[in-house]
């Protein structure tokens, strides 16, 4: 039997919990789990994300940049609500991209990418 790949779930920097829960809810739809002042776990549908403060120094980087790829099926809804909630313009969808995607991405407060991703037939 092989193994069967169910979920990711990433960690992403924070330099502000409570701030990044916010800009979450209202950017993305994503609900608290669980939440103290160093972690968060939040979801939305079958999907989490937990964020992890880092204090930003030389013994605890908070380091910035990392990208996280969403796959989704039927992008366009979740498009119009992010156009909505300001999290992107309506120029941010690329359609039928050379590498067989239609996509869209965006930054949070801590500079993490984060791209929602619906693959394509060829």
């Amino acid at each position: 039997m092989n193994t069967e790949l169910d979920k990711i779930i990433p960690v992403l920097p924070s330099q502000d919990i409570k701030r990044d829960i916010a800009w979450y809810k209202e950017h993305t739809g994503f609900e608290v789990l669980f939440e103290d002042e160093m972690y968060a776990c939040l979801k939305r549908e079958g999907l989490s994300i937990h964020l992890q403060w880092h204090a930003d120094t030389e013994d605890d980087p908070l380091l910035g940049g990392s990208v996280i790829r969403v796959f989704v099926k039927n992008i366009q809804p979740i498009f119009k609500e992010f156009i909505g909630r300001g999290t992107v313009n309506e120029d941010k969808l690329h359609l039928n991209t050379p590498w067989g995607t239609h996509e869209f991405g965006f930054y949070d407060l801590n500079n993490n990418a984060i791209f929602i991703v619906e693959g394509i037939s060829s």
